[in-house]
């Protein structure tokens, strides 16, 4: 058996008019914008809340603990990376505190725009910041709503843990699986 090699995806270049954005005030934090990773074209949108580390403190490109999960678990649940594009509610990783509501508020047009180009057959948010943003629901849960489809503005909708939840609480990963295999039966069936 071979063992699993996760891999840094590659990233999609941010458009050039949206990379000095400052309508929401994380450019302020001296991060660059993270337009999405993976592949383009997918018919499977995965939503995180923002992207992650893609470098160490020597500026080393690694593949961080959330990627790792994921790839591990999308690879067990028979998705292929080439599968999934992966994009952010919030584009720029804060790293110090700012007003959530206000910015994902803000933040949510350029997903907006991303849905409107690509046309996913299929979205897979993870973990309660991107359920609640993409929901429009500030009480929207994962416990409560994972295992099911759900349609959120005219796409199939469905939920899982955060890879980083997985990662703190094994105990979860069955659950992650569960949700990445509901996923795939759905992707393969419109393959068919």
């Amino acid at each position: 058996m071979t063992e699993f090699c996760p891999i840094a995806l590659p990233e999609e270049p941010t458009p050039e008019q949206l990379k000095n954005c400052e309508d929401c005030g994380l450019y302020q934090h001296g991060t660059r914008m993270v337009w999405g990773e993976g592949n383009p074209e997918a018919r499977v949108l995965v939503l995180l809340d923002n992207p992650g580390a893609r470098e160490d403190r020597e500026g080393n490109p690694f593949v961080c603990g959330t990627r790792q999960t994921f790839q591990q678990a999308a690879a067990d649940a028979g998705l292929q990376m080439d599968d999934l594009y992966i994009t952010f509610i919030l584009k720029r990783k804060p790293v110090r505190g700012y007003d959530k509501v206000q910015t994902r508020q803000i933040c949510m047009q350029h997903l907006e725009q991303q849905l409107q180009e690509k046309k996913p057959s299929l979205i897979l948010c993870l973990g309660n910041v991107a359920v609640q943003s993409f929901f429009q629901d500030p009480e929207a849960e994962v416990k409560s709503l994972r295992g099911s489809w759900h349609d959120i503005q005219g796409y199939p909708t469905a939920v899982a843990y955060h890879p980083l939840a997985i990662r703190r609480r094994p105990n979860f990963r069955s659950l992650f699986l569960q949700d990445l295999a509901l996923v795939a039966e759905r992707y393969h069936q419109l393959n068919s």
